[in-house]
């Protein structure tokens, strides 16, 4: 006999900071996080950094989603207090921000992800699904910011470098590309007919063997192989 607890979801980590000003964004915001199956109980809201900072001197979170404009000061403080209590938890930058001291200062902070606000709920609730599973989601936008912003591509390999068709599957390298270009998992799941977990799985493929964590670290590594152009 099938034990039903088997097929059971994971319980979600919790609590959530959802650390955010504007009152209509806390609702949006909330309205995400329920979405995803959270109990309205594990999600404590705070409009302030000192705010939040109260809430986590009663207890510790599983989740932040922490926006950077803030009317106390910069959201990123917070990220790097948050980062420093707890090198493993999972925080999602919602910000209207997306010029290049915002996107780089919360990631150097220590987020882990960053998603625009002006994104719909569904994709926000992805990005939060990323992070919940250990990803790194960047919003495409920020992601084509940031390649901007890498060095000219080293040259390529010599003859006994190893190439991208013998690293990766010619599925992930297809992938890899469209990471490149700014595609979300969604948009790449879209463009090649399969599932966003299945693109998902082979994105994490790509991380391990190529031993880097973010999307952005990928493209970069690729790119000082001689593998993207």
């Amino acid at each position: 006999m099938n034990d039903p607890s088997a097929s059971a979801e994971p319980a979600l980590p919790a609590p959530v900071l959802v650390v955010e000003d504007e009152p209509l964004l806390q609702q949006r915001l909330r309205g995400v996080l329920l979405g995803l199956g959270y109990a309205a109980d594990a999600l404590v809201f705070a409009a302030t950094l000192a705010e939040a900072r109260a809430c986590l001197a009663e207890q510790p979170v599983a989740l932040a989603l922490v926006d950077l404009q803030l009317p106390d000061g910069n959201g990123r403080t917070l990220i790097g207090e948050l980062r420093a209590q707890d090198p493993g938890l999972g925080i999602l930058v919602v910000s209207a921000w997306s010029s290049e001291d915002a996107i780089l200062g919360a990631l150097r902070a220590g987020a882990t992800g960053y998603v625009l606000k002006e994104r719909d709920d569904v994709e926000v609730q992805l990005s939060i699904r990323s992070v919940l599973r250990g990803g790194a989601p960047i919003d495409p936008f920020i992601a084509r910011r940031i390649l901007e912003l890498l060095p000219a591509p080293q040259p390529a390999p010599g003859p006994g470098a190893q190439g991208l068709e013998e690293a990766l599957s010619e599925r992930e390298g297809e992938i890899l590309r469209l990471v490149a270009d700014g595609l979300s998992n969604r948009e790449i799941a879209e463009q090649l007919f399969l599932s966003r977990y299945t693109v998902e799985s082979h994105v994490k493929r790509v991380y391990r063997k190529l031993a880097v964590s973010s999307r952005t670290g990928a493209v970069r590594e690729a790119r000082s192989r001689g593998w993207l152009g």
